[in-house]
């Protein structure tokens, strides 16, 4: 399975990637004479990956890491770059390869101190791969100093070193970094394609992986997830239930108080996923003795990764907060197509009993502010300042009162 094939949808910038690791090769070899990039190279130093929720930004960035990496012997014969059989491309997509660097937020920014060992790995030629190659996976959350190590690093980069940049839109990084950038646009992909990769690589069945992807609304890794997981069904399922549960004001605060539970369960999930195994590998690291007593000394690393910890449960918390809010955004949008009369495909069909009954016990007007009162909840969501449960709480009165 070529490293591409998971880029559904997206068939203009797999043909640019392609096009650009192809002229790679080409670089590498007059570096290695001591010449430049051949006339009308389409590979360069940094890129910028940007589209909605979804699209698939990370994974492009990634495919395109590992075809660079790529060292199957049938490049040498004309073939694409990526073949994602050989060892480079195994290695770079999974995340272990030496000459490939992630770095994505712990919390709500990408910290300075988070990227000092990336940029300064950045300056250093590859170990065993023709690129050293730094993936930030979440640019728009370098707050002003970690931005400004990366455009040093951007400005004056090694011969051998490539950036890919993740974030939603263009406007989300500075002026600075994204003007010497290429910049890669991607766009949400079609839902029916999203249900066929479920099946195709997930072994979903089509009816389920139909209903996922449009529920989701073509965000592959949320489709994957609802389709594969029962307890994200249930928690979609009581989410949606929400609009049915704001008749008085203690059902408002009941409901408010239920989602932001959901939002917390799954971050725990997550949490048991990620902490565990990252608390037994740096105790290894550390050399814990039989029993898991630790050396004298390590207590700070320890300290420093528990609180690391604690700072991604916080963040994927509001995450999982801000995507009940999206569903919840979708359940409304279907009402008013409804309400309306629109011929649009429904998100959220398999509730077609539910959406009928919101939709008839209400105007588009009051719809039109029950998405307009979700959106701001969303907006507060992204302060820290802000407790979770007082949004929400709000957002569920203004709901009731449509």
């Amino acid at each position: 399975m070529a490293v591409w094939d998971d880029m559904v949808g997206q068939d203009r910038v797999v043909a640019e990637l392609s096009l650009a690791a192809r002229d790679a090769d080409a670089l590498v070899t007059a570096q290695a004479q001591g010449g430049t990039a051949p006339d009308g190279s389409t590979m360069t130093h940094a890129w910028l990956f940007t589209g909605p929720p979804g699209s698939g930004r990370v994974t492009a960035a990634r495919a395109f890491a590992a075809a660079l990496q790529c060292v199957s012997p049938d490049r040498a014969l004309g073939a694409t770059p990526g073949c994602g059989f050989c060892d480079g491309c195994h290695t770079a997509l999974i995340g272990t390869h030496a000459d490939v660097s992630s770095i994505a937020a712990v919390g709500s920014q990408i910290l300075v101190a988070s990227m000092r060992d990336t940029v300064r790995k950045s300056f250093t030629s590859p170990a065993n791969g023709r690129w050293q190659i730094i993936l930030v996976e979440d640019a728009e959350r370098l707050n002003e100093r970690s931005a400004n190590a990366v455009l040093k690093a951007v400005e004056e980069p090694a011969p051998r070193t490539v950036w890919l940049l993740c974030a939603p839109s263009v406007e989300d990084t500075l002026p600075t970094i994204r003007s010497r950038c290429r910049l890669l646009t991607l766009r949400t992909p079609p839902v029916d394609a999203v249900a066929d990769l479920l099946v195709r690589r997930d072994g979903v069945e089509l009816e389920a992986a139909a209903v996922a992807a449009r529920a989701t609304q073509g965000h592959i890794e949320r489709a994957r997830r609802l389709a594969t997981d029962e307890r994200a069904r249930a928690r979609r399922k009581a989410v949606l239930g929400m609009p049915l549960r704001v008749d008085d004001i203690g059902q408002c605060l009941r409901a408010a108080q239920d989602l932001v539970d959901a939002a917390g369960d799954d971050a725990a999930q997550m949490a048991e996923e990620m902490d565990g195994k990252e608390t037994e590998d740096l105790k290894a690291a550390l050399g814990a003795v039989a029993g898991g007593r630790m050396p004298r000394g390590t207590a700070g690393a320890m300290k420093e990764l528990e609180d690391t910890q604690k700072r991604r449960r916080t963040r994927v918390q509001r995450d999982s907060l801000d995507l009940a809010l999206s569903d919840l955004v979708g359940f409304y949008r279907d009402v008013l197509a409804l309400q309306l009369g629109s011929r649009v495909a429904l998100a959220n069909g398999d509730l077609r009993d539910a959406l009928d009954r919101v939709a008839r016990s209400s105007a588009p007007e009051a719809t039109l502010r029950r998405i307009e009162a979700i959106t701001a909840c969303r907006t507060a969501l992204d302060t820290t300042t802000v407790a979770p449960l007082l949004a929400v709480e709000a957002m569920a009165v203004s709901l009731r009162a449509g």
